[in-house]
């Protein structure tokens, strides 16, 4: 893992955005978005001066466009805007997703298209590096214009004015500052625009829920794997030649991820004689769901790349010719489709999760000991785990209704339609959370599963994900406090012990 990140607007990677996010790395401005930075500064401070008209610089902002603001209030607007637009409400919003804004919003910066000097995003970087994270509350953007009002908040503490968490505590945004060493900065002309007017809140969240999300699509070919064992599937549907005949993408590399995970199962080759014809879909179509969703990732993905690199305030300075442009890049429809496109993929793993669940615990299905525990009656065993991934799945369908499919004007109609990417991507993230639980309670059953087949070993991709199971969680033989195993599967799954575990029996899964 690198200690500093250099950024230059173009080419954040993901991974790298992780690091800066939950791994405390820090962030460095690149010696050549230096000059491009200063030479946009320099022309804001050459058009104030001629006394040219540019928004949200010289005039109001928003359907206040139209009121042209004397030079000698040119510093004082600035400051306004930080304090108009510091509106939000709800709970502070957690400390990887204001650590990726600051990294996003400062690259968006290193392309030197804002007009803000230097010193200004030099500070923004210093602020991330010290370990200071502003006090952004959830809700308020509707995702046009940018995400005004949670980079307001972000940026109040830039001037010493709001609240940060430093340490985890709590405080005024002028003491955090002064812990640190760093003076509060005034801000210059068209600085408090530049700094509020971007994408960075929702693609913030964006990334985050997709690096999960693909974290998710391993697990979910193995959890596959583990009930089809379980439940005495057939590994015939995984044949390439069947999804070679149909080549998505992501159903090719599900189901190779399946072939080779349950390869060498004797629990498979112990009933390989039986009379069944078919597997039900969710065991049998698992490729062809799991990979639509892999699919579905791809394509937020590219959008992800786009717009971690991209300028997203406005008006957008063009050093190179000297101009000026309005226009609307600040806009989140692509993100707003992308991250409901990425909710829809995601709920679906959950979805076809919850039905292998309930197939591993119903005795009529599976074949098993009701609810895979030992003395049903007295015990219940799995009973309510998987209530509990019913639960969340009946939540997930409900938080993937498309929020950009919204609108509602603002600003006195001004800015007549929005796309409520903010929200779409808040609650993407809060999907991905509940299907992480419920691929961890499929785990859990899949491990439990097993161990009723005495004597018969699983194949060589499932045992390993099962000795991972094991090494925290005990086999159930009678009734416990399941919270706990499904907590400790889960952070399992997010560390990744349970694929590296795998990939090291199976090669790297895809």
């Amino acid at each position: 893992m690198k200690n500093q990140i250099v950024l230059n607007g173009s080419d954040f990677l993901l991974e790298d955005l992780i690091d800066i996010a939950r791994n405390n790395v820090g962030i460095k401005i690149s010696i050549n978005s230096e000059s491009r930075i200063n030479k946009a500064r320099d022309l804001i401070d050459k058009w104030v001066k001629d006394g040219e008209r540019i928004y949200g610089v010289t005039t109001g902002f928003g359907a206040l466009s139209e009121v042209t603001i004397s030079l000698q209030d040119t510093k004082k607007l600035q400051k306004k805007i930080l304090f108009s637009h510091s509106a939000g409400i709800g709970r502070p919003m957690e400390e990887d997703v204001v650590r990726a804004m600051i990294a996003l919003r400062v690259n968006d910066f290193c392309r030197g298209n804002s007009g803000l000097r230097l010193e200004t995003i030099e500070k923004l970087a210093r602020i991330l590096n010290a370990g200071i994270v502003p006090v952004v509350p959830e809700k308020g953007s509707v995702g046009a214009s940018g995400d005004l009002v949670p980079m307001a908040h972000l940026a109040l503490v830039l001037i010493g004015e709001g609240e940060a968490f430093v340490n985890g505590q709590r405080m005024a945004g002028a003491r955090a500052l002064k812990e640190k060493s760093i003076k509060p900065l005034e801000l210059a002309a068209g600085e408090g625009l530049a700094l509020i007017n971007g994408t960075q809140f929702m693609i913030a969240l964006g990334c985050l829920a997709l690096h999960d999300a693909l974290n998710l699509c391993k697990h979910a070919d193995i959890a596959a794997g583990m009930s089809l064992e379980t439940l005495m599937g057939t590994r015939s549907a995984f044949d390439p030649r069947i999804h070679n005949a149909r080549p998505h993408t992501g159903q090719i590399k599900a189901a190779s991820n399946m072939l080779r995970i349950t390869e060498n199962s004797e629990i498979i080759s112990s009933h390989q004689d039986c009379s069944r014809v078919q597997d039900a879909y969710t065991l049998r179509c698992s490729p062809q769901v799991h990979g639509a969703s892999w699919d579905a990732f791809d394509y937020v993905d590219k959008v992800v790349k786009v717009e971690m690199n991209s300028s997203t305030e406005n008006p957008l300075i063009f050093p190179e010719s000297e101009e000026f442009i309005s226009g609307g890049n600040f806009h989140g429809q692509p993100l707003a489709l992308a991250c409901d496109f990425l909710s829809i993929a995601i709920a679906e793993l959950a979805n076809i999760s919850e039905r292998r669940i309930e197939r591993l615990v119903n005795p009529q299905l599976s074949g098993l000991p009701a609810f895979l525990v030992e003395d049903g009656g007295l015990n219940s065993g799995f009973m309510i785990a998987q209530y509990v991934a019913a639960s969340l799945v009946s939540e997930n369908k409900v938080l993937a209704h498309p929020a950009s499919v919204d609108s509602i004007p603002t600003s006195a109609n001004k800015e007549d339609h929005v796309s409520m990417g903010a929200f779409a991507a808040r609650k993407c993230r809060d999907i991905v959370a509940n299907t992480e639980e419920v691929i961890a309670i499929e785990l859990l059953c899949g491990a439990q599963g097993i161990d009723l087949f005495t004597n018969i070993k699983a194949g060589n991709g499932t045992l390993a994900a099962y000795e991972v199971i094991r090494s925290k969680v005990d086999y159930m033989k009678e009734d416990r406090v399941l919270s706990a195993d499904i907590a400790k599967v889960k952070e399992l799954l997010r560390a990744g012990s349970i694929v590296t575990a795998v990939e090291d029996k199976v090669g790297e899964l895809y």
